[in-house]
């Protein structure tokens, strides 16, 4: 197949470019635009490959999408360009509107154009296949609130309640791909998946931001007590998911993809000090640099996935625990200190985001 990936210069969307190219025969053409967050580097280990194509646009561009898809012609298409910091969000929601939603529905409507010209044969073996994220579901009940918060998961069938601009956006694109199946029949099919970390994160999000600022001996921020708690998710685990969804998924389904490890956010941050604290041995412990700070507007409480149809239906199920993903994490990220610095381009001194 040739697989049209969109963002792919990001976090998530090189992972899935990198597990295509080095662990399949497909081929791959990557449309970013390449906004703070993207950065080809991530890419350094395909991009000599005779399977791989990168094209610099902006999905909200309709003429040089239909240029991109009269030239490449793909086979399918991942979705995984969008603006995804919920702090940003806060910020600047103008951007978050634009590429989430305008963007998507820009998309839409070229590869629907696309898709009605093929012949039956191909027509019936496209996919669409949009990325999203558990934040669109918004928030759960708490241990601290609730006898038995175990029993409290997002399903594919809960509820749309997204907090933050961020999600709001990305619940308007859900909604949009999904209106497009059922008004013109178009092949589509959605995933949500859970906080993912790994390498080659933008250093705005909990993790990486961590660990750098802890090597440089810098206050770690922890918004409020630190008790929100994630489902955390390995990219590399996340990326094998959407490519098993986008070659075997059912057109018209939706997939949760979750790590099945819930953590609160200082327990993250603490398990990160000890890894750091072993690898990197410093005069004081990195957990005296811990800071805890104003909590952001709005800010969930607790999220958590309910995986259980995808390792039904398609047979996948995470291969990292999180102790063993975090630290192959740190060990990248000690690594590749040159790239962490390299991805400053001016835009993100690690200062606080999100703030009113």
């Amino acid at each position: 197949m040739k697989i049209l990936v969109t963002g792919g210069a990001g976090f998530i969307g090189s992972a899935v470019i990198r597990h295509i190219i080095q662990n399949t025969q497909d081929s791959v053409v990557n449309v970013d635009k390449l906004t703070y967050a993207g950065n080809l580097e991530n890419l350094r280990e395909v991009d000599n490959s005779d399977r791989y194509a990168f094209e610099q646009v902006d999905i909200c561009s309709r003429a040089q999408l239909e240029r991109v898809f009269a030239e490449h012609r793909p086979d399918a298409l991942m979705h995984l360009a969008a603006e995804s910091h919920v702090d940003r969000s806060i910020y600047d929601p103008a951007a978050f509107i634009e590429t989430n939603i305008v963007g998507t529905y820009a998309l839409l409507e070229v590869v629907r154009s696309f898709w009605s010209g093929l012949d039956d044969e191909r027509k019936q073996t496209f996919r669409f296949h949009h990325i999203s994220t558990d934040e669109v579901y918004g928030d759960l009940p708490h241990p601290a609130e609730v006898d038995d918060a175990a029993k409290y998961l997002f399903s594919e069938s809960t509820a749309y309640a997204p907090s933050s601009p961020y999600s709001a956006s990305k619940a308007s694109s859900d909604h949009l791909v999904r209106a497009w199946m059922r008004t013109y029949g178009f092949p589509a099919l959605v995933t949500n998946c859970s906080n993912n970390y790994g390498p080659y994160h933008f250093p705005e999000k909990l993790v990486p931001l961590t660990i750098l600022n802890a090597l440089e001996g810098k206050p770690l921020p922890v918004y409020g007590k630190g008790d929100q708690i994630r489902d955390w998710l390995y990219v590399e685990d996340h990326a094998r998911a959407l490519y098993k969804v986008v070659t075997e998924g059912k057109v018209g389904e939706t997939y949760n993809i979750g790590g099945h490890i819930e953590k609160q956010n200082i327990e993250v941050v603490h398990t990160i000090c000890d890894i750091l604290q072993e690898m990197a041995p410093a005069r004081t412990r990195y957990r005296d640099l811990i800071n805890n700070v104003q909590d952001r507007p709005g800010h969930d409480r607790r999220y958590a996935i309910d995986a259980s149809k995808i390792h039904r239906e398609l047979g996948w199920q995470p291969a990292e625990t999180f102790d063993s993903g975090i630290r192959k994490t740190v060990q990248w990220y000690l690594d590749n200190l040159e790239w962490c610095h390299r991805v400053k381009d001016g835009t993100y001194q690690r200062e606080r985001l999100g703030q009113l």
